[in-house]
């Protein structure tokens, strides 16, 4: 009973993005959808109105045939905003990379880790890891702690106050001391970390802002601790911040 309610789920899925798929080629009515697809009407109907009341699609005057909707939009900005993230950092991040001779990455917060989206590395990095795809602890890393620092109040305190990984000795897990650290990352615009993640790497992150000015992702360079020190950190944060601006300006915002 339950396998086969599943199957129909997932069929009834699968039919939602066709009907999505339809009308990406233009308008349409229930009778024209359901003989498209080779279903009854009435199930067209169900689906449709679902979809409808989600804003994926809508109707046209009364009774009349159906069209993409505006959620549609919402949900394809974002991957947009996503995919020209990656595009337009790349070129950041390898310019950084040249410069400073480490490893340099842009991550975004998603579902309380932090995802690697992009990576350059410059002439000086030892290591061979592939950040691209890794989904990385906010508490243990310096571009976790941006993308924590900023955000909404509640949201960070609620991850913050979840059971907190110890991945060295170094790693910050009492909540009330991370939280005073991320008021003064907000405050000073970037964050550090110092064999928090592995013992021997250290990294410092700054913000990327999307068009409305929020925190869209997070700028780090790492590297070994005996080349990137406190000193060298502190050295290299006003043009990491710079890069990040000029990137946010390519996103669309512009510091006031």
């Amino acid at each position: 009973m339950g396998n086969s309610d599943s199957v129909a789920q997932v069929q009834s899925v699968d039919r939602a993005i066709s009907v999505l798929e339809m009308l990406a080629q233009g308008e349409a009515g229930i009778t024209e959808i359901a003989g498209e697809l080779g279903v009854h009407k009435s199930t067209v109907s169900r689906l449709v109105s679902v979809l409808e009341a989600r804003g994926l699609v809508e109707q046209l005057g009364e009774r009349g045939k159906y069209a993409i909707g505006f959620g549609v939009v919402r949900l394809a900005g974002a991957a947009t905003g996503r995919m020209d993230l990656t595009k337009l950092g790349q070129p950041v991040c390898q310019s950084l990379a040249d410069s400073f001779g480490e490893t340099v990455n842009i991550a975004v917060h998603d579902a309380g880790v932090a995802i690697n989206i992009t990576q350059a590395r410059g002439s000086a990095a030892v290591s061979a890891v592939n950040w691209i795809g890794q989904r990385t602890p906010l508490h243990a890393t310096s571009s976790g702690k941006v993308l924590l620092a900023f955000l909404p109040d509640a949201e960070r305190k609620r991850l913050v106050s979840l059971p907190l990984d110890a991945y060295t000795e170094k790693t910050v897990v009492d909540g009330t001391r991370l939280l005073a650290e991320l008021e003064t990352v907000a405050e000073q615009g970037f964050a550090a970390c110092f064999e928090e993640l592995e013992l021997g790497l250290h990294a410092v992150a700054v913000p990327v802002r999307g068009h409305r000015g929020e925190v869209v992702a997070a700028m780090s360079a790492s590297g070994p601790s005996y080349r990137l020190s406190r000193q060298r950190v502190e050295e290299i944060v006003p043009a990491m911040s710079t890069a990040a601006a000029d990137l946010s300006a390519q996103l669309g915002y512009f510091a006031g």
